[in-house]
């Protein structure tokens, strides 16, 4: 079967990752939906390296063309934390919303451009050929004083964009995919993608 996997087990961001690459023409399957159950150690020190680690170590197990993003929150109060460490920041199961509000109490008594924030995403491609290429974008924001907003997941609630006067939780899905770190990056990716001979014999043969 012709398809593109998308190396991740989140459903939230499965369905920003189809909404976006639903004109390339292919199905795009989770781990999940493709049956792999691999335990990826994402020991690397930067989006980047983090992304060719899933996207390497899911290709060399099925064989097909391998997305994968590694994304996370900037907070330049807090140097840059959580950074790469996003999903596993205050441990993998603490739900976002005590995350969240952990991220707000350290922002306590802290205001205006001293708020400053960025979701980074990054997405890597594995080829079945062994090469990789990579995609980076970014949003600049602020971390608001309280989670508003129940779209999207992770840090959206505390996210806030002054350009649009609310979080990136109160967006709709077509806004935030226009605007958002992994939407820009993975559009990114998509012009990539129809660039490269090795798409295009699988998929416009």
């Amino acid at each position: 079967m012709k398809r593109i996997v998308f190396a991740t087990g989140n459903e939230g961001k499965m369905a920003e990752v189809r909404m976006i690459l639903k004109d390339l023409g292919c199905p795009i399957v989770s781990m999940k939906e493709a049956g792999i159950d691999v335990n990826i150690v994402e020991d690397g020190k930067t989006f980047e390296e983090n992304a060719i680690i899933k996207a390497s170590t899911i290709m060399k197990v099925c064989g097909d063309i391998v997305l994968a993003d590694d994304s996370g929150l900037e907070v330049d109060y807090m140097d840059k934390q959580p950074g790469v460490y996003s999903a596993r920041y205050m441990g993998e199961d603490t739900p976002y919303t005590v995350k969240n509000n952990h991220i707000i109490k350290e922002l306590e008594g802290v205001e205006g451009d001293e708020r400053s924030a960025r979701f980074v995403s990054a997405i890597a491609c594995a080829l079945p050929n062994g090469d990789v290429i990579t995609t980076r974008a970014t949003i600049e924001g602020r971390i608001g004083y309280e989670e508003k907003g129940t779209n999207g997941f992770g840090y959206d609630p505390i996210f806030y964009v002054p350009e649009f006067g609310c979080t990136t939780a109160e967006m709709t899905p077509e806004q935030k995919n226009q605007v958002s770190h992994r939407g820009k990056a993975l559009e990114a990716m998509k012009i990539k993608l129809k660039e490269l001979s090795e798409f295009n014999e699988m998929f416009n043969s």
